[in-house]
């Protein structure tokens, strides 16, 4: 059996490092653990905390390719967050300028969830949780 412990990171690539590192710690409230300029890719990476465990590993490359999201295209579809409060939680990426879909109800959990998307337009998911 492989026995994997947990998920590490989440790698993300911007098309504009400095306005997704913005978004990520400014909005949604990650912490910037450091960040490296690799010369030799003219990138940028930064290491992003959430309460603390790195999550998110941010990168910046020239000239990639949009990504494929709307109609739903094959592979990984959103990143989700939990959150105790969802309509104070989207009041704030509200105020902060982020569009967020109308919250609904999930049929199976009965739990209030909405979506929203980065400045590259990934899909965000804010999941109401006990």
């Amino acid at each position: 059996m492989l026995n994997l412990r947990q998920i590490h990171h989440i790698a993300i690539i911007a098309s504009d490092y400095e306005v997704s590192k913005k978004f990520y710690c400014g909005v949604l409230g990650f912490e910037l653990l450091g960040e490296v300029y690799r010369e030799a890719r003219d990138s940028w990476m930064g290491n992003l905390a959430l309460n603390g465990l790195y999550q998110i590993e941010l990168f910046s490359f020239p000239s990639v390719p949009e990504r494929v999201s709307r109609p739903e295209a094959c592979g990984l579809r959103h990143l989700a967050f939990s959150v105790n409060d969802i309509e104070a939680s989207v009041a704030h990426l509200t105020a902060a300028g982020v569009e967020c879909e109308p919250v609904r109800i999930d049929e199976y959990t009965g739990k209030k969830f909405t979506f929203f998307s980065d400045p590259d337009n990934l899909p965000l998911e804010l999941y109401e949780s006990d």
